[in-house]
């Protein structure tokens, strides 16, 4: 039996819009469903690296990716005074720093006019038979379609539907952060300027391209347990505990300007750890699948990354999903068991302690620090991307198009 080729991709975010335009190239019937009413426009700086930057030039992006970066040279570390303690460059490994709201845009022009997209609503149950998957959605009617693929991120809705609660998945990495619009004048231009305190960080993200920059927040904690992460109100509150009485630097500006921004992001700082990510006719891409946390700064490039091998799978597996879902899952686990590595950075960002902080601004000064940072920005360049399979530029994909249902 023909693979119905009717494919539900749930979140129009980095995986969800790489999915679409690959699979509605090998000849699928994507259709894109986003809780959102439109496309998220805003959203912090994100890394194009390593294969990420050869799916990117597949897609036809990379030359505007690099129109559209952020120009940010480096971060620096201040003390109360505002004066530069440290500064560690950045750059150099070939890769682009965008954001992501500006990814998201050049995602999806590329993904073109075969994919269909449903704003403003959810997935709320998945029924699987032999033959596909039954969707409810929280406004619309009921469809059917062949394979459900979630990339709706950190919080899941998929990934709850279909394997269980995100307690069980979801590990926290004792911090919770913060960004939001702040004024440009309050940071330098093309840096990211960083302010520890004993277990905290204020900052300010500068690019030279954009008119607004990003103020940045996080706080060490451990797992909060009536914390919930749909409760933006608890979310303004959480941050102006951890700052409101934090005067030095310019941390009160920054904090009036993140707490009045309508589009203020809080969440905790987390990391998603499965054993499959697939059950039946439903898998995950993506952060829902192997969310390595900001602090990684690898997101964007596992998701660009395991979205083209997801698609590519599926085509090349002439309609066994099955096969498709488990060559996906072999050839990206190499790659998230790195990138959820985080190292030294949260260490770097947020010293525990006024030592620790004294410590790390003496090691960020010194010459080793800045070569140990090239060292890491080549082997990044370097990370075998070789490894990145071609699959064919247009596969037919099993089952034959017609009208969308």
């Amino acid at each position: 039996m023909a693979m119905d080729n009717r494919i539900l991709i749930s979140g129009a975010g980095i995986a969800g819009l790489t999915l679409a335009h690959w699979l509605a190239r090998y000849g699928f019937r994507p259709t894109v469903v986003e809780r959102a009413p439109g496309l998220r426009a805003g959203g912090n700086g994100v890394d194009l690296r390593g294969p990420a930057i050869q799916v990117a030039e597949r897609m036809g992006v990379m030359e505007q990716a690099r129109a559209a970066a952020t120009d940010v040279v480096g971060m620096k570390f201040v003390d109360a005074t505002d004066r530069a303690v440290a500064r560690i460059g950045i750059g150099g490994d070939g890769g682009v720093e965008i954001m992501r709201g500006d990814l998201l845009g050049l995602l999806h022009r590329a993904a073109g006019d075969d994919v269909e997209y449903v704003f403003g609503d959810s997935v709320t149950a998945l029924r699987q038979t032999r033959d596909g998957v039954d969707v409810s959605f929280g406004h619309g009617p009921d469809r059917r379609f062949g394979l459900v693929l979630g990339a709706d991120g950190l919080h899941s809705t998929v990934r709850r539907l279909a394997f269980g609660s995100e307690s069980r998945f979801i590990r926290h990495k004792d911090h919770y952060f913060a960004f939001a619009d702040a004024p440009a004048e309050l940071g330098e231009d093309r840096w990211m300027t960083m302010y520890s305190l004993p277990g905290r960080m204020a900052g300010i993200y500068r690019s030279g391209n954009h008119h607004q920059a990003k103020a940045y927040f996080i706080f060490r904690s451990p797992e909060l347990p009536a914390y919930d992460h749909r409760d933006v109100g608890q979310h303004r509150r959480l941050i102006g505990d951890a700052f409101a009485a934090e005067t030095s630097w310019r941390t009160g500006e920054l904090l009036a300007a993140a707490l009045a921004d309508p589009d203020f992001y809080f969440d905790a700082l987390s990391q998603v750890r499965m054993d499959s990510w697939s059950t039946g006719r439903v898998a995950l891409a993506g952060d829902a699948a192997h969310c390595a946390s900001p602090a990684s700064g690898a997101g964007a490039e596992l998701a660009l990354v395991g979205a083209y091998r997801l698609a590519g799978e599926l085509a090349a597996a002439g309609g066994d999903h099955a096969l498709a879902f488990r060559r996906y899952r072999q050839g990206h686990r190499a790659a998230v068991r790195k990138k959820q590595q985080i190292g030294l950075n949260l260490s770097l960002m947020v010293p525990r302690t006024r030592t620790g902080r004294r410590v790390r601004d003496t090691l960020a000064s010194l010459p080793l620090m800045r070569i140990a940072a090239a060292a890491e920005r080549l082997a990044e360049a370097t990370d075998s991307p070789r490894s990145l399979p071609d699959y064919p530029a247009a596969a037919p994909a099993p089952g034959r198009r017609g009208d969308r249902g």
